[in-house]
């Protein structure tokens, strides 16, 4: 596929994904976001891929919502028809496909993400933000509507609901230096440090087993809902069967050779 709104690299066993329309800054119209999923659906495909880094050209990592797009102008079906189906048959299944691919995911948030750009960042493992970067949500201070995108699910679970309520209703930006606070992003750096601290994050989660970041996910997302106990016996679960896989013998070997354990890529 040739892409017009992104751009598609390589830097060895890691993806790159670059979201480049800067001029308009980065609107997640109908073309972006099918290009978008067209890229992870390359990525799901290609078993060298070991980890992704997501990032933007221009000033803002995305701007949200084409607001020049199809769904905001009159039409034989009404606004809210054509901006569900578009959500249910694009939007969504972009986010969740990002959240759930079988590699590590970084975004490198090189300006501010606002609407549903807020959720497309968060869809992440690992969010890099540089100082000037930022988090806005307009939708109900300016546009009547609600979070999108699943912003308002990786808020709550992350900063909790009071933080995210406030955010929703002021419409105040939140700069990535108090998202690092607050514990919503992984790390904040300087503008100019963005490219290559994210690039090496990307690099070292290229080199966990295959299964890793599976199980990483998994055993957050338990812990969430479990109460100790349960989780003590999810732990159990767990490592009754990965005790029994080839990557703790290397993970064992490597310990005692005093070097970093070699483990496989996806099959």
């Amino acid at each position: 596929m040739s892409y017009q709104t992104i751009t598609y690299a390589r830097e060895g066993s890691v993806a790159l994904i670059t979201l480049n329309q800067p001029e308009r800054f980065n609107p997640l119209g109908t073309a972006m976001i099918g290009e978008v999923r067209d890229a992870l659906s390359r990525v799901r495909d290609d078993k060298s891929v070991r980890a992704l880094l997501v990032t933007a050209n221009g000033k803002l990592f995305s701007s949200g919502a084409d607001l020049g797009g199809g769904a905001f102008h009159a039409g034989s079906e009404s606004r809210g028809t054509r901006a569900g189906n578009s959500m249910r048959n694009a939007l969504n299944p972009m986010i969740a496909e990002l959240h759930e691919l079988p590699v590590p995911v970084v975004i490198a948030l090189n300006g501010g993400a606002a609407g549903g750009g807020v959720g497309l960042a968060l869809a992440a493992d690992i969010v890099i933000a540089t100082r000037s970067a930022y988090f806005y949500l307009p939708f109900i201070k300016k546009l009547a509507l609600v979070p999108d995108a699943g912003a308002s699910w990786f808020l709550q679970r992350r900063i909790g609901t009071a933080r995210t309520l406030a955010l929703c209703l002021t419409g105040e930006r939140l700069s990535a230096e108090k998202a690092e606070q607050w514990g919503l992003i992984h790390a904040c750096v300087e503008d100019e440090a963005l490219a290559a601290t994210a690039m090496e994050m990307a690099q070292q989660l290229a080199r966990l087993p295959a299964h890793g970041v599976i199980e990483a996910r998994q055993i957050c997302e338990a812990a969430s809902r479990n109460d100790l106990r349960s989780q003590l016996d999810y732990e159990v679960d767990r490592q009754q069967e990965l005790f029994d896989l080839p990557t703790l013998e290397e993970g064992i070997k490597a310990f005692f050779e005093k070097r970093d354990p070699h483990f496989a890529g996806r099959e």
